[in-house]
């Protein structure tokens, strides 16, 4: 297992739109073990393919106290919402040190493959289906900035171009 680099926000290939996984494979499952690793590293709680630039349907989770339930969602399809929805306050590993609220379904149902292949449907709510929609959008190329209005996202760029300068000098 190795650390793989987290691209971060406004880096273009956020915003690619993910292909669907083909085979879960060997080149998958060391992905998968890999994006954990990567995620548990950074203390975070989800973390999609597109996020280390892999533009494949791929999603990892852990939402528990222990990081013990690791959550793996292949090809994930949102097949059911909630009528409710509420704003949460949400992060990303890709937008570190920025938090704002974004409005999510309450709970969702969602029909994937498992890191095994296995056709799989689950029942996420609070803080798993935040997470769950969250990480979905990034298959999708959208970053919860952009959910925020146009001042806050031209804030954040300026803070993370900012962030990556002095990172790099």
């Amino acid at each position: 297992m190795s650390l793989l680099p987290i691209l971060c926000y406004p880096d273009p290939r956020l915003h690619k739109v993910a292909k669907p996984v083909q085979a879960v494979d060997a080149r998958i499952k060391t992905l998968i073990a890999d994006m954990f690793e990567t995620m548990y590293d950074a203390k975070g709680i989800g973390l999609a393919a597109t996020q280390v630039d892999v533009h494949e349907r791929l999603i990892v989770i852990d939402t528990s106290e222990q990081r013990d339930q690791p959550l793996v969602l292949i090809n994930p399809e949102i097949v059911w919402t909630s009528a409710d929805k509420h704003v949460n306050e949400e992060g990303c590993l890709s937008v570190p040190g920025i938090y704002d609220g974004v409005e999510r379904f309450d709970a969702v149902r969602v029909s994937a493959l498992d890191g095994d292949g296995a056709a799989r449907t689950i029942e996420a709510q609070g803080m798993l289906a935040v997470c769950v929609q969250h990480e979905m959008d990034h298959l999708l190329g959208k970053v919860f900035v952009e959910y925020l209005s146009p001042l806050k996202r031209d804030r954040i760029k300026t803070k993370m171009r900012k962030l990556q300068r002095a990172e790099r000098s």
